[in-house]
């Protein structure tokens, strides 16, 4: 029968094609009565349309006599057909009111910043990659975080060794140290357990992860300096889920994976396992690992319990254990001799209690403790670095939300050791951290169009024998967010933050620890920092169904007394604070367009991070000045999945004053879903794109080799693909 109509509707408009009418609307919210500015009208079965104003008004032109269906649209609302009936008996604008609740719009709820509000409504800019997402690129590298962090703008992946890949993440040209990596607000991955934190943390099990980029100490403490990453997982349903993943790749990786949550009445559990294997793997031929050979296992169970309404508490445990062997691969293979090899054994614990009990509908009490355990062993032909780390946290936080304001405040205990076992000639590089602090933070709605954020913490870090590492530390915290009108809105905030000197630095780990004196009693410092960002975000329908945003930010970072690691005349290396400091800043472009099932991201990057020591100014070594993301990606929900990428890395300094070169990476992953499971297929890398290509990577006898700097890909090409079940 609509079909009837609809014909019936094309004839009458042919027919009556020279009788022209004009139709004027204005276009609200149904609740709040607020003009919808960028919403578009169009007459179904024609190309006629049109975009509404400031005030909600738009008019269309050119509408044939005769019945004509009128469509409404706009993003986060629900869509309205009207029929009207042409010549219009008024000629008065017509009011059209949209309800919220469209399908295009999720709301994505953010808990890194412990408010009560959705990320539209947080003044400090967030971004957050949805558990869609982190299917996608679970696609990619099932086995850890790096390809997730590593394609977003702003953030690098930085390979710290050539045959072992142990890496870390830069945030806006800063090293790695300055960056927290947390899961569910715990800090458990600093310090010694950094060096292969984002190596061993498989993606199955997240529902989300969260990127504050700029300084973020207010709640988390002075290191996040660069930022922070929040890794959210997931909890138990009602409804359960049982999900296991199978991968395996070109390059002779196994990854296996499992995930079940559920909850029962007032209990609930969840629990997630992983077994990651790969055999060593030279694409260059040279006789050296590029992936090296590696078996890890990682258990997590958790239990949840919920006692009330008001009250729920959980209780879990990380456990990972891993052996990873890179090198020469006749030494992987088990010859003997003059060999190079490097090895790493690896032990890592942790213990999570978190209890949340509700005082009322607007205040909260929350309690947290995690206990974590690391041990590493590096072992190099003639060198054994091996230690063990002992922190924990703890904190104790009192939230309050209202329709205007939110606070929260609390006090938190976090404590760090290091022994190391076996100590050479440079003598132990042990070092002992206890910091108590104390944070308040409010976010304020006085108007509508203005939310303001602000933040205080301040940690006092108790004395060390014979360290210098000791003082009171403030720092403040400012973020607004302004809401130029319902498409255009805009972000600034800065604050301020502090490092504690650690021997676990990019420089370190290049070099495996060896030679490298302890931390010179009374010399060194606290880094310090000031940093800032804003931005401005638009987001409009063109036409009838395409949808487009635009978010650009600048960023700017000062860093005060750098710790830098120098060899000295006897060839042992020492960490001293630098003569001048280290300045980031740039800009981030993140554009996407949406056309039914066809999404493309368009993201620049622009950093501009500096050096300046003893009146000489240098580039920030390892940090690209130009980034280019480009990804298409063709979905049909519940269909299949294909995803198209381009990466663009422009040259980059190296330490020794060379210059690396620049390159692409192209990659394309596939994906087809049925009812209860999914087969997916990736082409990672698709052109090879390898430093090796370049020259080579390591001077010296392949004996006793002296690896460069890694700032290109040396895996190359890899080809993955699996099998992604869902039971429940």
């Amino acid at each position: 029968m609509n079909k009837y109509i609809f014909v019936l509707l094309l004839l009458l408009g042919n027919t009556m094609a020279y009788s022209q009418n004009t139709l004027q609307a204005i276009i609200r919210d149904s609740e709040t009565k607020a003009p919808l500015i960028g919403a578009t009208a169009s007459v179904m079965g024609t190309g006629i349309g049109a975009s509404a104003g400031a005030d909600g008004a738009l008019q269309l032109s050119g509408i044939p006599d005769g019945r004509q269906v009128i469509r409404y649209s706009y993003v986060g609302y629900e869509d309205r057909l009207d029929t009207l009936t042409f010549p219009l008996a008024q000629s008065a604008p017509i009011v059209v009111q949209l309800a919220p609740g469209g399908e295009e719009l999720e709301e994505v709820v953010i808990s890194t910043t412990r408010s009560s509000r959705t990320i539209e409504d947080i003044p400090t800019r967030l971004e957050a990659i949805t558990l869609e997402e982190l299917g996608e690129k679970a696609n990619m590298k099932p086995g850890d975080i790096r390809m997730l962090l590593s394609e977003s703008t702003g953030i690098q992946t930085q390979q710290t060794s050539a045959t072992s890949a142990s890496a870390t993440i830069r945030i806006q040209g800063l090293d790695g140290r300055y960056t927290q990596i947390l899961q569910d607000g715990f800090p458990l991955y600093s310090g010694f357990s950094s060096g292969l934190s984002i190596m061993q943390i498989p993606p199955l099990n997240l529902y989300q992860v969260e990127v504050i980029k700029g300084s973020s100490s207010t709640l988390y403490g002075g290191g996040a300096i660069a930022g922070l990453v929040n890794l959210i997982t997931k909890r138990p349903t009602e409804e359960g889920e049982l999900s296991f993943m199978a991968n395996a790749t070109s390059a002779g990786g196994l990854d296996l994976s499992s995930f079940y949550g559920k909850r029962f009445g007032k209990l609930g559990v969840t629990v997630f396992a992983s077994r990651n294997t790969n055999n060593a793997y030279d694409p260059a031929d040279i006789g050296f690992s590029a992936i090296p050979e590696f078996e890890r296992y990682t258990l997590n169970p958790r239990v949840y319990y919920y006692p009330s309404e008001r009250t729920q508490l959980y209780l879990g445990l990380n456990a990972t254990q891993e052996e990873r062997l890179g090198g020469d691969l006749r030494y992987i293979d088990g010859a003997e001799g003059n060999l190079y090899f490097e090895q790493n054994n690896t032990k890592r614990y942790s213990t999570q209690f978190n209890l949340e009990h509700r005082l009322s509908d607007q205040s909260m009490l929350s309690v947290k403790n995690s206990l974590s355990f690391f041990n590493r062993d590096i072992f190099v032909p003639g060198y054994d670095f091996s230690g063990e780390q002992l922190s924990s946290f703890s904190e104790v936080a009192y939230s309050l939300n209202s329709d205007r304001s939110d606070w929260v405040m609390g006090a938190n205990l976090w404590t760090d050791k290091f022994s190391e076992q076996n100590a050479d000639a440079v003598g132990a590089r042990d070092y002992n951290n206890t910091i108590i602090g104390a944070f308040a933070q409010n976010t304020f709605t006085p108007v509508d169009w203005f939310v303001l954020e602000t933040g205080l913490r301040t940690d006092y870090v108790m004395p060390a024998p014979a360290k210098k590492i000791e003082g009171l530390f403030v720092l403040p915290r400012v973020s607004a967010l302004f809401r130029i009108s319902d498409r255009l809105t805009s972000r600034i905030g800065g604050g301020m933050g502090y490092k504690t000197p650690t021997i676990f630095t990019q420089e370190a780990e290049n070099i495996t620890f060896q030679n490298i004196l302890p931390l010179a009693a009374r010399v060194t410092e606290v880094e310090t920092s000031i940093g800032g960002n804003a931005d401005i975000n638009f987001n409009t329908i063109i036409g009838d169904k395409v949808t487009f945003s635009i978010n650009h930010m600048f960023f700017y970072t000062y860093l005060n007394d750098p710790l830098i690691l120098s060899q000295r005349a006897d060839n042992l290396y020492e960490f001293r604070n630098a003569s001048g400091y280290v300045d980031t800043k740039g800009v981030e472009t993140n554009m996407k367009f949406g056309y039914e099932w066809v999404k493309l991201f368009l993201g620049y990057t622009y950093t501009d991070a500096r050096q300046h020591y003893n009146g000489t100014v240098t580039d920030m070594p390892l940090t690209p000045k130009h980034r280019v993301n480009n990804v298409l990606m063709l979905e049909k929900e519940d269909n299949f999945r294909i995803g198209l990428e381009a990466y663009y890395f422009s040259s980059q300094r190296l330490t020794d004053g060379s210059r690396g070169r620049d390159y692409w990476i192209n990659g394309i992953m596939i994906e087809k879903m049925f009812s209860k499971f999914s087969l997916f297929l990736n082409f990672e890398n698709i052109f090879d794109t390898r430093q090796s290509r370049f020259g080579s990577i390591y001077s010296g006898s392949i004996t006793t080799p002296v690896f460069d700097e890694i700032y290109a890909p040396v895996d190359g090409r890899v080809i993955n693909g699996g099998i992604k079940l869902n039971l429940l």
